[in-house]
């Protein structure tokens, strides 16, 4: 397939790559034009991308960067790989916007479009999909197919490699779905599909907010064990022998890269948009003067909820 990849950063150019050696011809689409100047050198800014290999799928033609919009016409599957940071505490997705609009002016009959931008659950039905129809004249599940498939790149990390990590695909339909498990078939050696893409943009938000309180933890822990006088790294590795119900963290400088600090304030801005609130320390509604909180299981207490 003729394959765009959106973004050329840390999470696209992986992709990219990748999905040209599988055979692919990839368009490797950014808007800055000092990084189309050195993937066309065929040299890689990206730790997890050799320039050896960058160089491979150059010379085959599999390959190719541009900044040129022209050069998405015609595209059969399009992945966005934007950054979605946060500005004032709000989420900022004017690159998501800005690219959905320039995808969906080449969109045609029979594309698929993902997402794999970190974002709060909604962002593809509610905000990716009106912006595609809208640009294309198209009707999403209908003429032209979309869903999410967040990332989960781990820069230089030597246990799990890129097309070794699970991926998870979703789709704003069955159609949808099966298309995108495909794509993504060829490329992973596992994928995990689920039933939509709020579930998939929530998963990708507990993953990163999982390790968010448990970095946060361990750092406060090692401030703690030192004050009492306590080496926190045998400490750990001796709490690490527990074969069920803890996972090993380790101090570092800060939570982590520039996602985690980040991806939780989603979570907690489409709760403050949607509900007005945090969604524990409220009643959804009043059932004949019964409190109701929206847990799968009323019957927990109050006071669980709410601590």
């Amino acid at each position: 397939m003729k394959v765009v990849i959106a973004g050329q950063g840390y999470v696209g150019l992986p992709l990219a790559v990748r999905a040209a050696e599988v055979g692919h011809r990839v368009v490797g689409y950014d808007v800055d034009l000092h990084r189309i100047e050195q993937l066309t050198a065929g040299e890689s800014y990206v730790e997890d991308v050799a320039s050896s290999r960058l160089r491979v799928v150059l010379d085959t033609g599999a390959y190719s960067a541009t900044a040129d919009a022209a050069a998405l016409a015609g595209f059969e599957f399009a992945v966005i790989t934007v950054p979605t940071p946060l500005r004032d505490g709000v989420p900022d997705l004017t690159y998501v916007d800005s690219c959905a609009r320039t995808l969906g002016e080449h969109l045609r009959p029979g594309a698929t479009v993902v997402l794999e931008s970190t974002t709060f659950p909604g962002t593809t039905e509610e905000l990716l999909l009106p912006i595609l129809e809208k640009a294309s004249g198209l009707k999403g599940g209908v003429d032209f197919l979309a869903g999410l498939s967040p990332e989960r790149i781990a820069p230089g990390n030597k246990m799990w490699s890129f097309d070794g990590t699970p991926k998870l695909v979703s789709g704003i339909g069955a159609r949808s779905l099966d298309a995108i498990k495909g794509f993504y078939d060829g490329i992973f050696e596992t994928t995990v599909p689920v039933s939509g893409t709020r579930v998939a943009e929530m998963a990708k938000l507990i993953e990163n907010i999982f390790r968010f309180v448990n970095i946060s933890m361990v750092n406060e822990m090692a401030m703690l064990a030192a004050s009492l006088g306590v080496n926190i790294w045998e400490a750990i590795d001796a709490a690490a022998t527990k074969p069920f119900g803890f996972t090993r963290f380790t101090p570092g400088p800060g939570v982590g890269g520039h996602c985690l600090p980040v991806d939780p304030l989603f979570l907690s801005w489409k709760v403050q948009q949607e509900l007005g609130g945090s969604v524990f320390s409220r009643p959804m509604r009043n059932e004949g003067g019964r409190e109701v909180y929206p847990h799968r299981d009323h019957r927990l207490r109050t006071a669980c909820l709410r601590t």
